[in-house]
């Protein structure tokens, strides 16, 4: 009796092995990654932006999303006004106190 290894077998061995050798790859990658990762969240993630900086960023993305929805709509800017101001408002106190509290 010999020990010969059918093509499929082979093949299954081949595909074993390979897979073997790109998880380990994969894992040293990993691990040299980790310090890259740590240093990112440390820089961006640290101290947060504050309520002054969230209202100006809250303000000009309602204005810009609230422009498009009226423009979307049909009826332009002057259409719904009184709904629009009321979105503004509601849009704009939202977003100033998530964007202050998330960043």
């Amino acid at each position: 009796m010999t020990n010969k290894i059918p093509g499929d077998d082979r093949q299954a061995v081949k595909i074993a092995v390979l897979s073997v050798v790109i998880l380990a790859l994969f894992g040293v990658a990993l691990m040299l990654f980790l310090p890259l990762v740590a240093n990112f969240i440390d820089q961006h993630f640290s101290a947060g932006m504050g309520l002054k900086d969230a209202a100006v960023v809250a303000f000009f993305t309602t204005v810009v999303t609230l422009v498009i929805f009226a423009v979307a709509a049909g009826d332009g800017l002057l259409g719904e006004l009184q709904f629009m101001l009321s979105g503004f408002f509601g849009f704009f106190l939202v977003l100033w106190l998530l964007i202050a509290w998330i960043f």
